[in-house]
């Protein structure tokens, strides 16, 4: 059991048998009230993200997440297949659970598998990825006064804003925080 008051972002914990990832924590003291602590967390099952309220003298139960490199090896319809690097084990994860990291999933790209007590409760992306554009609009000549974007599509889908300097085939480095385009791939 750990204090309320020492959670971190990015950490895990339960309170009331629910499994929680802090996103944000905000600590509040007043003179004469106990310390309140404001909790953004995500539920890693579901994905829903909500605040809890708690107090200072609460006490949360420590969660050990195992994290494991997987290989995303294809998209099987209605799931994603990753594979295990070492042990050649394989995981299915339904495509639902996945909708916003889907944009950013290429063949071979290496992830993180979090998994609770045996159950598999999702990925983590890396910071960036590349991405090929395989569809981008032509450049207007003379739309340069400020730092002007063109709409793109990568090749899984993703539309983003580029620069117009960029051309279609090119590869780009995209945020997967965001899914921003960051600079041009090497």
């Amino acid at each position: 059991m750990i204090k309320s008051t020492d959670i971190k972002p990015g950490s895990c914990f339960t309170w009331e048998n629910e499994l929680y990832q802090c996103l944000d924590i905000q600590l509040n003291k007043t003179a004469m009230a106990k310390m309140k602590v404001k909790v953004k967390v995500k539920v890693p099952r579901t994905g829903v993200v909500k605040e809890l309220s708690l107090i200072g003298s609460d006490s949360v139960g420590e969660a050990a997440i195992d994290k494991r490199t997987f290989q995303f090896l294809y998209d099987s319809g209605d799931a994603m297949v990753f594979m295990d690097g070492e042990s050649y084990e394989q995981i299915e994860i339904e495509k639902s659970r996945l909708q916003w990291e889907s944009n950013f999933l290429t063949p071979n790209l290496d992830v993180q598998i979090m998994i609770y007590e045996g159950e598999v409760l999702g990925i983590s992306l890396p910071d960036k990825v590349v991405l090929e554009l395989v569809e981008c609009e032509e450049a207007v000549k003379g739309n340069t006064a400020t730092s002007a974007l063109k709409n793109a599509v990568c090749e899984t889908g993703l539309q983003i804003k580029v620069p117009l300097f960029i051309s279609n085939g090119e590869k780009v480095v995209i945020s997967t925080i965001d899914g921003k385009y960051s600079s041009r791939a090497n």
